[in-house]
């Protein structure tokens, strides 16, 4: 039987029993994870919300422009039955259309997944009105309006 002394064994070689972590100092460090965990969360999602309403807010004033080009091509703003998908494909009976105005449909949903709202004649003397239906529960400064 041989017995291991102190003297005889490797430089740096645990003791046993002293090997690894304790389950305190894991839920210790488990504990700590999960409060900041619980104060970056928050601030994460806010900075994602507030991402999509500017990405909104852009691509409303781009579809925007794309009402200005076919407005000067047509002499008139699409109807709101036409909508703005007359900026993709020619209404019925343009003969002086010369779009698409955008690249795809696709650039005309919301970052939400839904489609724009369109609507001609807009509020007030505005000749159209293009907002996103995500945005309009939120403070009218974030309700987005394109309009000439």
């Amino acid at each position: 039987m041989t017995v291991q002394t102190q003297a005889s064994r490797e430089e740096g070689e645990p003791n046993p029993g002293e090997a690894g972590f304790s389950l305190v100092e894991l839920l210790v460090v488990l504990a700590i994870i999960g409060m900041i965990a619980t104060m970056v969360t928050p601030q994460v999602l806010g900075y994602l919300g507030r991402a999509k309403g500017e990405t909104a807010r852009i691509q409303i004033k781009n579809i925007g422009q794309a009402l200005e080009l076919y407005f000067l091509d047509l002499g008139t703003y699409p109807t709101t039955s036409e909508g703005l998908s007359a900026l993709v494909a020619p209404p019925a009976g343009s003969v002086a259309w010369r779009g698409p105005y955008v690249r795809d449909a696709k650039g005309l949903t919301d970052p939400w997944g839904q489609p724009y709202l369109y609507r001609s004649p807009g509020l007030g003397n505005a000749p159209f009105e293009v907002t996103a239906r995500s945005l309009a529960g939120l403070s009218g400064e974030a309700n987005a309006v394109a309009a000439r």
